[in-house]
């Protein structure tokens, strides 16, 4: 008896990514039922810049974690303003997840999330100006301080005066003194502004 050899089936990660890979095919698997597929039309998108905005409409709506991890690598990737944009509505999610991974994102575009930053740090939302405040930890802009200092002298809200005297602390120099001392006299009732303020003070006398 003739010894028949058996074929092994292919890796399904091959057979899914053995479907049609123009642009037109991998905006449409953006959306398929298997997530697989979705990941892998996600990944290679990043050779087609005009799929930014399908790539940024497709975040909220996707459920599959590491489906939207791809998606948010490929979008640092492309870069661009529709990108940040739709990064920015990401910030305003009911998702924690989503929230934490568009911040997480936006500090991966440190030169094209910087000319809105000024915008985000005076948002209607306090939550959003909190989030901006946390993605400019690693901003790493010479303005980084400058924007701070102007946080903690005209933001009404004390969590967001707290987070921004948090980083002025790590970052900020002696140039960020009578911004602190004003903000003490504002908080005068408020312990934990008056204790990161001195932290703050000491830290940056040292710079």
């Amino acid at each position: 008896m003739a010894f028949i050899k058996k074929t092994t089936p292919p890796p399904r990660d091959v057979e899914e990514r053995a479907l049609v890979r123009d642009y037109a095919g991998l905006i449409e698997q953006l959306t398929d039922a298997d997530p697989a597929v979705r990941r892998w039309a996600a990944r290679d998108l990043l050779s087609y810049p005009a799929a930014t905005a399908a790539l940024v409409a497709r975040i909220q709506a996707e459920g599959e974690l590491s489906v939207r991890e791809v998606i948010l690598t490929t979008l640092t990737r492309l870069g661009g303003p529709i990108a940040v944009a739709g990064l920015v509505e990401c910030l305003r999610s009911e998702d924690a997840q989503v929230r934490n991974e568009a911040i997480m994102a936006m500090k991966a575009l440190p030169d094209e999330v910087a000319p809105i930053m000024s915008g985000l740090l005076v948002d209607t939302d306090p939550d959003v100006r909190i989030m901006a405040v946390n993605i400019l930890e690693s901003l790493r802009h010479p303005k980084v301080e400058e924007w701070l200092i102007a946080v903690i002298d005209r933001d009404q809200v004390v969590n967001v005066c707290g987070t921004a005297v948090d980083l002025l602390g790590e970052l900020g120099s002696p140039d960020s003194h009578e911004a602190l001392e004003r903000l003490k006299l504002r908080y005068a009732d408020e312990p934990y502004i008056q204790f990161a303020a001195d932290l703050a003070l000491k830290r940056t006398a040292k710079v």
